[in-house]
């Protein structure tokens, strides 16, 4: 016999299913753990060293522009920067925001309206625009921008989408380096950072995501094994914590005004319904945000910065390829012009003075006497009285400018090591984001640099700057252990750990300020005696490995210690082989 229900007895039972399943929603599946994006492992990151050309002895010193606006009837240029002093050689050789009387643009019959703009978004849209508007006007002004070297990756990727419809032509091409950053681009975290890395954990940094700043945070947690958390909307307590910011000027204004937001938890690689709040414990930035850091709050000193990671952030240059090569002439005068420019900065107080001026009107910020001072970097007490570097850039030369890209002597062709170890990190932290980026080859054209030092090899004399470094390293900044292998009982390296030699080298020529320890350990098999000669054996064996890569003897500690120091327990096979390692250590 069926039963029939009546139109209110539906309306109930019809109820109470939405309510169990509101509950269940509300009790079960809300509170459930869901995946999380996993944090990073970077691992260790290997970045070239670089000598330094300074043509002081050699070099003449050029009258100074006048401040006479220049109407020579040549090429125009719009050239969008932020504000950053690598660009010294670019003020220097402009007289101004635009171009002046008497400046060495202007002899080069090149008229260049110089642009802050601190939104690299605005920038792509900005080039993207012109390579439009190009397509169908050739005698439109060109549009140039300069940017970070180890955030070209992204910016590229992003950059190069846009511009695909326009065919390979109208493509973005990077063409010089004119300066870098050497110190002024750091993070800035608690003092307990610098002696204890593991401290950082759980904590937070706040930095403009996927920019050349935040890399530095992403290189010196690597070389600290650190885990670093990709997602901003999520706290991990094993990994340091992102921050995003607007800016790298935001970046640093959240950390004075104790901005703090909430987030999910994450565990075991799961997210769950729990939630924490989180300020703003360090800082990606640079000049002015760590002055500004320094000047009105304090309590943070330099962690990592580019002077340690010296070849990790040149000033790189870029427009699109088919203005380039339709203005040859033009592009190789530019550089033949800031790379004079770049040596007048290197080489007299007036000129870079000139260029500090020049900066100060075309940021519109502060005075020449500020810019100067940041230039030069600069050890001060911030308002808490800790002691903390600040600032510091340099200017390129031509011969600089050659070493950057592997012109130089010993052919180390820098900024591609830089280029590809920042883009495979981005790739692999943000493959929604960036799964791939242009190869280097396609975005970097040296065939106007090589055609200046091919035809003014008189740009390119002086003499190399020699880095002293210090015997002995008292002052570490990142520590690292390999597995190198060796034939058994002896310091022949095997074939097979060639390439991590080769990341070991990598990771030195970027940081390139510093002292490399190359420090041999074993476990406690065998003699101790024979032991520490055969750990002192391995170290050595490392050293020669990268001497005859091209790093400087006069770099490189080797030290054997033997079953001295063992970081696992040696009562194991395990244990054993964990202990069976050469330690990397960065410092000074």
């Amino acid at each position: 016999m069926s039963i029939k229900v009546k139109t209110s007895g539906k309306v109930v039972i019809i109820a109470l299913i939405l309510g169990a399943i509101f509950c269940a929603k509300i009790f079960w599946w809300d509170n459930r753990p869901q995946d999380a994006k996993a944090s990073t492992e970077i691992g260790h990151l290997a970045l070239p060293d670089a000598p330094e050309a300074s043509l002081k002895g050699n070099s003449e010193l050029l009258a100074l522009p006048s401040n006479e606006e220049s109407v020579n009837g040549g090429t125009k240029i719009s050239w969008e920067i932020m504000a950053w002093n690598a660009q010294f050689p670019l003020m220097y050789a402009n007289g101004g925001a635009l171009t002046t009387k008497g400046s060495l643009l202007d002899k080069a019959n090149l008229q260049v309206s110089i642009i802050r703009q601190d939104d690299c978004n605005k920038s792509i849209a900005d080039i993207v625009k012109f390579a439009q508007d190009y397509k169908n006007n050739p005698e439109i002004p060109g549009v140039f921008a300069s940017y970070m070297g180890d955030g070209m990756p992204a910016f590229f990727a992003a950059l190069s989408a846009e511009l695909e419809p326009l065919g390979p032509e109208f493509q973005p091409i990077a063409f010089y380096a004119m300066g870098k950053s050497f110190g002024e681009d750091k993070v800035m975290g608690p003092a307990e950072w610098k002696t204890n890395p593991k401290s950082a954990l759980g904590k937070t940094c706040a930095c403009y995501l996927r920019d050349g700043d935040m890399n530095i945070l992403l290189k010196w947690a690597g070389d600290n094994g650190l885990k670093v958390n990709p997602d901003e909307t999520t706290y991990d307590k094993d990994a340091i914590n992102l921050i995003a910011a607007n800016d790298f000027l935001d970046a640093c204004n959240k950390y004075i005004t104790g901005y703090k937001e909430t987030r999910k938890i994450v565990k075991d690689g799961k997210k769950l319904n729990e939630e924490v709040t989180v300020g703003v414990d360090a800082v990606a930035t640079w000049t002015p945000g760590d002055v500004n850091i320094a000047k009105q709050k304090g309590g943070l000193v330099s962690i990592a910065s580019t002077k340690e990671y010296s070849s990790q952030m040149p000033c790189i240059t870029i427009t699109i390829k088919k203005f380039a090569y339709d203005h040859r002439t033009d592009i190789e005068n530019l550089i033949m012009a800031l790379g004079q420019a770049g040596d007048q900065v290197r080489s007299f107080n007036e000129a870079k003075k000139f260029a500090a001026d020049v900066s100060a009107k075309v940021y519109n910020e502060q005075t020449g006497d500020y810019w100067l001072t940041y230039y030069n970097g600069k050890t001060e007490q911030d308002i808490q009285g800790l002691t903390t570097p600040l600032g510091g850039s340099m200017a390129f030369n031509l011969q600089d400018a050659a070493n950057m890209f592997g012109m130089g002597k010993d052919g180390v062709d820098r900024y591609k090591i830089v280029y590809t170890t920042f883009g495979d990190i981005l790739s692999k932290m943000y493959p929604e984001l960036m799964a791939t980026y242009p190869a280097y080859q396609k975005v970097v054209d040296k065939s106007f640099l090589q055609s200046v030092i091919a035809n003014h090899p008189e740009l390119l004399t002086g003499e190399a700057l020699k880095v002293t470094y210090a015997k002995e390293i008292t002052s570490e900044v990142s520590s690292k252990s390999y597995q190198i292998q060796f034939e058994t009982g002896s310091a022949v390296i095997l074939p097979e750990s060639y390439s991590e030699l080769d990341e070991i080298l990598k990771s030195s020529v970027v940081a390139e300020g510093l002292n490399v320890g190359v420090y041999g350990h074993t476990d406690n098999t065998g003699n101790p005696d024979a032991n520490q000669r055969l750990s002192e054996q391995r170290a050595n064996a490392v050293k020669s490995y990268l001497i005859s890569k091209g790093l400087l003897t006069s770099r490189i500690e080797a030290k054997g210690l033997g079953q001295s120091e063992p970081i696992a327990e040696n009562a194991t096979a395990a244990g054993r082989a964990k202990n069976r390692r050469v330690q990397i250590v960065l410092g000074q």
